[in-house]
């Protein structure tokens, strides 16, 4: 059986171990694979493994030797599922893997927007609280977080790691969510989805990105939020207009965001995003810690172990 790695280096960059891998199959790595270089690099595959590098149904149709493909992801978009199944592939994902740390990159993002904690310790180490005449100074309002709203869009594992996390801080939570009142926990109040907007004075976005989620975060959902309210996304980048977020920060329409994922990835260089003064990004590092990668990296074998063995676990083409 051969196995190809399309991309690699993302997923370990050389600070883990593959596994027992190599007892699998015949392993080709690559660190990236370009959309035109997929053809010829899974030609005699059985099994891809794939981060992000894209297989749609004319690329399926081409590889008629390929049965496996494992996305070394929770997301699963880049593969046309559909056209997996009705060429009989098997596409599994890593579902949970990363849970912790993606909720942690939120209360990252969150805090860093509160307290500006790089903001004040650049101007000591610049010198600003030598030359102080008290005993302290602050250069932004310092936001406490205990009473205040987070509304959370989507409560799987990561939406209620989140509302673990607030309701530790001492804060409200409310979430849209498909989950029925009586599946919640007593702290967790459901609302309509402009309930939500309206009230959140933070806003965590956790929602697949779907037909209905896509652009959720609009110039008209915008414009129901407080002032002072904050926006945070380490889910998928398109559930954001980013046009509408950029003019909606600039105006003070709305107090801050924090992003982790944008609607191209790398961004281009005229993301409106970029530059926004009130826009905090981290490059899609939210999944990235060491346990989390691996976590990512033993699944994955599982993953791959139980198809081998004729009972596939994690499909998403079933």
């Amino acid at each position: 059986m051969k196995i190809v790695i399309l991309d690699a280096y993302v997923t370990n960059p050389g600070d883990l171990e593959w596994g027992n891998l190599d007892e699998l199959g015949q392993c080709v790595m690559y660190d990236r694979t370009s959309r035109d270089q997929i053809l010829e690099r899974c030609k005699d595959a059985d099994v891809v493994l794939t981060n992000k590098v894209p297989f749609k149904r004319e690329t399926l149709e081409a590889l008629p030797n390929l049965k496996y493909i494992g996305v070394m992801a929770t997301g699963y978009n880049i593969i046309d599922t559909v056209a997996a199944k009705e060429t009989e592939v098997v596409v599994t994902n890593i579902p949970a893997y990363s849970t912790n740390s993606v909720a942690q990159m939120v209360f990252a993002h969150i805090l860093n927007i509160t307290l500006h904690v790089q903001k004040h310790s650049d101007e000591v180490h610049s010198g600003k609280w030598s030359r102080n005449t008290d005993f302290c100074f602050w250069s932004t309002p310092l936001i406490e977080l205990h009473g205040q709203t987070i509304g959370i869009i989507g409560l799987g594992s990561i939406g209620m790691a989140v509302a673990r996390i607030a309701l530790g801080f001492g804060m409200k939570v409310i979430a849209y969510t498909s989950k029925a009142q009586m599946q919640l926990p007593k702290e967790i109040k459901k609302v309509e989805l402009n309930e939500l907007f309206e009230q959140s004075d933070i806003l965590s976005l956790h929602a697949p990105l779907t037909d209905d989620t896509r652009n959720i975060v609009n110039a008209k959902t915008l414009a129901l939020m407080k002032p002072t309210s904050i926006i945070i996304n380490t889910s998928r980048g398109p559930l954001i207009n980013e046009d509408d977020l950029a003019e909606a920060l600039k105006n003070k329409t709305i107090y801050a965001a924090g992003i982790d994922v944008m609607s191209q990835e790398p961004p281009k260089a005229d993301n409106p995003l970029l530059g926004v003064e009130n826009c905090f990004i981290t490059p899609h590092i939210a999944w990235a810690s060491l346990a989390a990668r691996k976590r990512l990296m033993e699944i994955l074998i599982d993953n791959l172990k139980a198809f081998i063995n004729g009972k596939p676990i994690n499909q998403v083409n079933p």
